[in-house]
This record gives structure tokens, C-alpha cells and sequence, in this order.
């Protein structure tokens, strides 16, 4: 199965810069996007062979999730459950046989770490989400995690320190979702692999100087580490300020 993730920072204009090429030459089984940027009815995208989830964010022209699919899921659900948390359109689960697909968007901690309170709750309670689904069948998660992990996920770890995104508590959260027993899949293939980012800037030219940051991720249970074929960051596609990301998995 080939399942891509991407950031489209608003999907209205990326549709304008590539996306549709993009997403048939990929001929992904299964292809989520994060920051729709949009709400029911302001974009009708025809995708011929796949099925469509979309949640959209009550606010408009923020965040929102969707995920569009070769095979119909058993269920689709939208958010965590928590009504705290599923006002901005982050989350959606869709069951098949084997597996659960999950796509989020996770909060961004903000400038200062504004948010960082609330990120932190956010962190825990979907971890515990996805640790509740993992009870029944192994677990798929996709999308902008808004964390560079470790120095090597950005270019400039030393003045970034404490920024949103690169924060010791962000960190610490991502390294206990791997402790909860899930895989970095990017990391599995390819541990010490540098230079190799998800997202840039618009500001100061970061792409072109390739000043990125890698923080859209494939992460799964441990249970399907022997079906891991490969992981890819497609670096290469424009039409957002994050690339899109692959795994590839036998299922």
C-alpha cells in the first residue's frame, strides 16, 4: 500500500499550484491532507476511484483534516472524542480490516509557546486515543505533528531550542509516543540521514537555502514493523510550504 500525508496550507490554493497533478501521479491507496483551510461546499474536488472523509474546523479558513481513499473504511470517525479538542477539524480515524488510519494536525504551541498548556494536554489525550484504538488493531497515524524531534529533523536546532515546535516538552511528548510503542517510520529506514525536511518557511528564503524542518510524520504500532517497505519525503513538490511525505507498507 502506497499512503501519502501532506500539509497543503490551504487546499483551495494549492489545487492552483499542483495538487491534482500531484495526487493522480502518486496513485496513493490512501491520501490525507492536513489544513483544508476551508468548509463544506467552498470546494468540489473530484477524485474518481476514491472515497472522501473530510472535517472541516468551525472557525473559517482554518485547519481541517480530510483523507481520501481507494476502499470504502468499515467506520469513519471524526476528532478525539473530547470536546476540547474537536472544535478545529484535527483528527479523523477511519477503520479497515487490518488497521486504523488516523490523520492530525497537531496544535502548534505558538509563538512564546503560547499554547504550549493546551498542546500539552492535546499531546496526552491523543496519545491516550491512540492507545485506546491500539486495544483492537494496529494503528496508522499520519500528518504535521508540529515537532522536529531530534536536532537532525531541522537545520537550525541551537537558536530553535525553544521555540514552538523544537520545545523540550514538545520533544519529551514525541518521545513518549514512541515509548507508548509506535515507530518514527522515516527513522526506522533512515536513522542518520540529515538535510532531509517537511517544511520551510516562507521567510528569508528558507527553501532555497533548504533552512527546514522536518515535522509531518508516519507513525504506526510496532506490531506492523516487519510490513514497513520504505519511507519517503517527497522534497521535490512544491504548492505548499510542507512537502508531502509516503509510506509504503504491506497490508
Amino acid at each position: 500500500m502506497r499512503l501519502i500525508s501532506w500539509n497543503v496550507n490551504g487546499l483551495r490554493a494549492c489545487v492552483q499550484k499542483g495538487f491534482l497533478e500531484f495526487f493522480k501521479e502518486i496513485d496513493a491507496d490512501i491520501f490525507c491532507i492536513q489544513e483544508s483551510k476551508m468548509q463544506e461546499g467552498q470546494l468540489n474536488l473530484e477524485l474518481n476511484g476514491y472515497y472522501q472523509y473530510w472535517n472541516y474546523a468551525e472557525k473559517k479558513g482554518y485547519s481541517g483534516t480530510a483523507i481520501f481513499s481507494k476502499e470504502e473504511a468499515i467506520n469513519a470517525s471524526y476528532g478525539i472524542d473530547m470536546e476540547e479538542h474537536d472544535k478545529e477539524g484535527r483528527v479523523i480515524t477511519l477503520e479497515y480490516k487490518e488497521f486504523y488510519m488516523v490523520t492530525v494536525y497537531t496544535p502548534n504551541a505558538q509563538e512564546g509557546l503560547a499554547r504550549l498548556d493546551y498542546r500539552m494536554k492535546w499531546e496526552d489525550d491523543f496519545r491516550a486515543y491512540l492507545n485506546k484504538l491500539e486495544e483492537n488493531k494496529p494503528v496508522i497515524v499520519c500528518g504535521d505533528l508540529n515537532v522536529a524531534h531530534k536536532e537532525i529533523d531541522l537545520k537550525n536546532p541551537k537558536t530553535n531550542r525553544k521555540n514552538a515546535g523544537f520545545s523540550d516538552e514538545e520533544r519529551g511528548k514525541f518521545t513518549e509516543l514512541l515509548e507508548a510503542g509506535f515507530i518514527d517510520t522515516f527513522r526506522y529506514f533512515y536513522p542518520d540521514m540529515e538535510g532531509i525536511y517537511s517544511w520551510w518557511s516562507y521567510r528569508f528564503s528558507a527553501r532555497a537555502k533548504n533552512a527546514g524542518w522536518r515535522i509531518d510524520y508516519f507513525v504506526v504500532s510496532k506490531t506492523l514493523e516487519e510490513k514497513l517497505v520504505d519511507a519517503q519525503i517527497h522534497t521535490e513538490i512544491m504548492g505548499s510550504d510542507h512537502c508531502p511525505v509516503e509510506l509504503n507498507i504491506e497490508l
